[in-house]
């Protein structure tokens, strides 16, 4: 059992920060962007539960305080600092999440398959009002390409590991809740000089002002709550007025619906924030802020991967149901295969990832719960 001098002596000595950094590319909003580098909370039930599986029969108390330090230096989770700017803006910019060589193969792989991209040039497929400021030239469209996870060995690697992501599980374990899953299949998104960028959409209304269900923001206690959190992997750098990705900061709390010329970029341009990234860089916003693409004004071509995630229980995508295309299930870590389960209970044999585990943890109900509800219902599960 953990001594309970240890957790105490943790969480009354052992520092909560490591070099807390706030590091922006230039052009970009200060308050915005916040490093990996960041400050790191310590969890002292995940520190315990951790604990127990190492042996505290050693030397004496120091030896087990010094296991527990060790255990406690691995537990990374957002900081307190990046909390409050995703809880007041409703996203947040983690820097240097990836790593230049992670980057490259990613790229590598959306080369090998760029023949298999579609364009949105048709009419009905167009994500923005005709000649309005965020349509661009008019001609090109955004251009997409699915797939990833089912990729061909090396090609699916770079983009299954971003489903268990030691530097950005702690983000989605805080923002969408231990057993967190993917809801919608992830995809690449690409742009080229003057193609339309997307008209704003998502927030926790719908266009007649009423409670949209499917998209919400709650912190409760400390506790944050997203309905359906998007994870936007920078693959190319996006500069000052490169356009791509803009938000309307803090619209994950709004109490009335966008304004319609609001919508199409026809007025209010200046609240429009377009963050400025670099590729490695990964943008977290909640569905429930409100959000849009301006058109694409670089030389270089954008490119980004875009994943959506929900809380344990909760479903908006469908294409898991009857089950995931099975070549992208096929040879996943046990990690990234629990990321893909079907909504259900974390009390119902959920397997749930942790940061700094290797393999995801069971907590479920006795094996005489689920005895007696095969006699009643004829299933280990109601």
């Amino acid at each position: 059992r953990v001594p309970l001098v240890a957790v105490v002596a943790i969480a009354r000595f052992w520092p909560w920060t490591l070099g807390g950094r706030l590091h922006c590319s230039t052009g970009s909003a200060p308050h915005l962007c916040v490093g990996f580098s960041g400050l790191w909370h310590r969890g002292l039930s995940h520190i315990a539960r951790r604990a127990r599986r190492t042996s505290w029969q050693g030397s004496g108390s120091m030896a087990r305080f010094a296991t527990a330090a060790a255990v406690a230096e691995q537990m990374p989770a957002m900081s307190e600092e990046e909390k409050f700017l995703f809880d007041l803006e409703g996203f947040l910019v983690v820097r240097g999440a990836l790593t230049p060589e992670e980057v490259a193969a990613a790229n590598a792989a959306i080369d090998a398959h760029a023949g298999e991209i579609k364009e949105r040039q048709d009419p009905e497929l167009r994500n923005t009002a005709k000649e309005s400021p965020l349509a661009g030239d008019g001609l090109g469209g955004r251009r997409d390409l699915g797939g990833m996870l089912g990729w061909q060995e090396p090609h699916c690697d770079p983009f299954r590991a971003l489903l268990a992501h030691p530097k950005l599980l702690p983000y989605l374990v805080e923002l969408c809740g231990p057993g967190f899953r993917m809801d919608h299949l992830p995809f690449v998104i690409s742009q080229r000089r003057g193609s339309e960028g997307f008209s704003l959409h998502g927030g926790p209304l719908t266009k007649a002002g009423r409670f949209n269900p499917a998209l919400q923001y709650r912190c409760v206690n400390g506790q944050i709550y997203n309905s359906l959190l998007a994870m936007s992997v920078q693959l190319s750098d996006h500069n000052a007025g490169d356009g791509g990705f803009c938000v309307l900061p803090g619209t994950h709390k709004m109490n009335f619906p966008v304004p319609d010329a609001l919508v199409h970029g026809r007025k209010f341009q200046e609240h429009l924030l377009q963050p400025v990234t670099k590729a490695g860089d990964v943008v977290f916003f909640s569905e429930a802020t409100v959000h849009g693409a301006f058109p694409w004004n670089a030389d270089h071509e954008r490119r980004i991967a875009l994943y959506r995630f929900a809380p344990a229980i909760v479903a908006y995508g469908r294409s898991y149901s009857p089950s995931w295309p099975r070549e992208m299930l096929e040879g996943l870590t046990a990690n990234q295969r629990a990321v893909l389960e079907p909504p259900y209970a974390e009390r119902l044999d959920r397997p749930v990832v942790r940061p700094g585990e290797d393999e995801p943890e069971v907590n479920g109900r006795s094996l005489e719960k689920k005895r007696f509800d095969q006699e009643v219902f004829g299933t280990a599960y109601f």
